[in-house]
């Protein structure tokens, strides 16, 4: 009964939804990035590099954001408590 009166239970699900929601609207650019990689690739014989960094720190923010919904982590991903990831992988 305790957790339903506190108050870090119900900001956590507002962080939850917000979450959720930049959450989807990454699934919508990572499609965009797929798609447009896609083209690049067929109209120019290679991958963009900028795509790929992109792609990459895109991968990390899901890789954030699902970590934080699942409970397995108390940070929460850009744009609240950790900055935007940025790509580690050489392209």
């Amino acid at each position: 009964m305790q957790n339903l009166k506190s108050k870090t239970t119900w900001l956590r699900l507002f962080f939850m939804l917000v979450v959720a929601l930049l959450y989807g609207v990454s699934r919508v650019v990572v499609t965009a990035v797929v798609v447009l990689q896609f083209f690049w690739l067929l109209l120019s014989g290679r991958t963009n590099q900028r795509l790929q960094r992109l792609g990459q720190s895109l991968a990390t923010y899901t890789y954030q954001v699902i970590r934080y919904l699942t409970f397995n982590t108390e940070e929460r991903p850009y744009p609240f408590d950790a900055d935007w990831p940025t790509s580690t992988t050489q392209v």
